[in-house]
């Protein structure tokens, strides 16, 4: 009996430590560089590259990860979506969850040193930073723009693909980047405002507690149109061809569908359903990019 109750606490432990690296929002992140790696070249990947640059770029985001839930404990515990939360929650601790995220942050850095290049491990580190430190532990608490200004940290995993296989920035990864970048902030403003309520409690500076719920909604508005803009710029290039721009422009649509309709309040729990639109937008419009690569590549 006591050894079963050790193996469940053993199981529950691994689970905490693997909640606190986010690894949803990790998974995604891994989508748009593996995009990125795949459109950085005719030929096949690599596959030391594509396991462990993509583990070192995870590795990387999850140590941000967990420095997120311990700058953001106190506020985890006050908010509903968070109070559950391992270190919230007090079943980690933050001097564990810290040297967890160390651990990761190294491994992760060795790995893309060794696999990839130093490019990529320095920009890596520079998105790591930029999460971890500017973001979480200055830019949320100081600014309605916190999501916008700390957004590039996030866009960063295309060009750290890209990178890793070519070994240099151009113009085709930085407007993968940029189409991340204006998708950010409508997709985490429609999740703002369906927390509103959770962000004031915590004194949290998000646009709709400072500046109310119509004036984000129009701005999320805007956003969308600016991103379905951009998300053009990919075919006007000649980066991506006509299965893309039929992609781009349907899923654009839709995405500025939920903008409108959450914009005129015509819907019950329009804001959440548009953040969850938002996350099958960004994905299933990289998969375009993939795909229709792959079918220029066979012309």
């Amino acid at each position: 009996m006591a050894t079963l109750l050790s193996e469940r606490r053993l199981q529950a432990g691994w689970r905490d430590y693997l909640e606190l690296t986010k690894p949803k929002v990790v998974v995604l992140m891994l989508i748009t560089s593996l995009v990125g790696m795949f459109l950085a070249t005719r030929a096949g990947v690599p596959w030391t590259i594509l396991l462990f640059g993509n583990l070192g770029i995870a590795c990387c985001a999850g140590g941000a990860a967990v420095v997120n839930h311990v700058v953001d404990r106190r506020i985890d515990a006050l908010m509903a979506r968070t109070h559950k939360r391992p270190i919230a929650e007090g079943r980690v601790a933050p001097a564990a969850a810290l040297t967890f995220a160390l651990v990761l942050a190294v491994v992760g850095m060795a790995l893309l040193l060794v696999f990839t290049n130093a490019l990529t491990a320095w920009l890596t580190l520079a998105s790591l930073l930029g999460y971890a430190v500017i973001y979480t532990g200055f830019l949320k608490r100081a600014t309605p723009q916190n999501i916008v200004i700390g957004g590039l940290a996030g866009a960063a995993p295309p060009l750290l693909g890209w990178v890793a296989i070519s070994g240099h920035i151009s113009a085709e990864p930085l407007l993968l980047v940029l189409i991340i970048f204006a998708w950010t902030p409508p997709h985490f403003w429609a999740l703002a405002i369906h927390r509103k309520e959770e962000y004031a409690k915590a004194d949290i500076p998000m646009l709709p507690v400072t500046h109310g719920e119509h004036y984000t909604k129009v701005h999320i508005l805007l956003y969308t149109l600016v991103l379905l803009a951009v998300s053009l710029l990919p075919y006007a290039i000649h980066m991506s061809g006509p299965l893309y721009l039929a992609c781009a422009l349907v899923l654009g649509g839709r995405f500025l569908q939920w903008a409108w309709v959450l914009y005129r309040g015509s819907r019950p729990h329009a804001a959440i359903k548009t953040f969850k639109y938002s996350i099958w937008y960004l994905l299933l419009l990289f998969i375009a990019l993939l795909v229709d690569h792959y079918l220029l590549l066979n012309l």
